[in-house]
């Protein structure tokens, strides 16, 4: 009986821990600060969501929506795999999308399961009617007070062309010394990112190396292999940051572990 009981307790306690680390939304914040960012920008908000992968939070993602409506975003950037190319449900995935644009401007990048789709035009025909932002290796530029900065988008290698190529699309028309954003779903290019002189990179695609070691961080990511270098959190070379979020959902493999979905807060900061 008592191994009975304990078999019971073992599968309930991993029950609710598989649960609890799919499904228990964090928010992490972080802060960045520049000398070269324009002041009257100063104390701007920006809120990134990535990798949902049709994942479920509340009925029709109404936990997902709350929680980034509590942070008070100025911007929300969504940096790719808001579908799962497994289980491709668009209607699912555009229920965050319909509350987050009604909290803010909402910009976005594809990531590589909407280009392993070949839905890539549907989806964006969908994005784009609900008011999003599509930055497909395009920029806009923000103007307060006369100053202003750039917000620059590039799409998933897979749909053909180089991060080089799109980078050079992408800032073809920016003054060299503009203060620039970079949405692109790929972390492990970072190099790529920083000889084009991006001030702030947001980045996702690594799931936060989908089982975090305590200690250690993630182990295993796509296109980085065993121990990834680039799974959370920032990190800088040069005058380039990159901030990767752990993403949302799951794809291939079904479980996070040591890995709650994460909600990125990043304030800017003039230095």
């Amino acid at each position: 009986m008592k191994k009975l009981l304990y078999g019971i307790f073992f599968v309930v306690f991993i029950v609710i821990f598989l649960y609890v680390n799919n499904h228990w939304l964090v928010v992490s914040k972080h802060v960045f600060e520049s000398e070269k960012m324009p002041a009257s920008f100063d104390g701007l908000r920006i809120v990134q969501v990535s990798d949902l992968h049709d994942a479920l939070f509340g009925n029709n993602q109404q936990k997902l929506i709350a929680k980034v409506k509590d942070t008070n975003p100025d911007y929300i950037f969504i940096t790719g795999d808001v579908i799962d190319s497994n289980r491709y449900d668009l209607k699912q995935s555009l229920q965050a999308v319909k509350g987050l644009v009604e909290i803010a401007d909402v910009y976005y990048v594809l990531g590589n399961h909407e280009v392993a789709t070949n839905k890539v035009s549907e989806i964006y025909e969908a994005l784009s009617s609900l008011g999003v932002h599509i930055m497909a290796n395009e920029s806009t530029v923000l103007e307060r007070d006369g100053e202003r900065l750039a917000i620059v988008g590039i799409e998933d290698p897979l749909m053909g062309r180089s991060t080089e190529d799109m980078l050079d699309m992408a800032t073809a028309y920016l003054p060299d010394d503009m203060f620039k954003l970079l949405l692109a779903h790929r972390p492990e290019v970072f190099n790529t990112y920083v000889n084009y002189d991006i001030d702030l990179v947001f980045s996702g695609h690594a799931h936060g190396g989908q089982v975090r070691i305590p200690g250690l961080g993630g182990l295993v990511a796509p296109g980085q292999g065993l121990f990834p270098k680039y799974t959370a959190g920032v990190y800088d070379e040069g005058t380039t940051k990159m901030v990767v979020s752990r993403g949302l959902g799951n794809s291939s493999v079904p479980f996070r572990i040591f890995n709650l979905p994460e909600i990125i807060v990043m304030d800017l900061k003039k230095k």
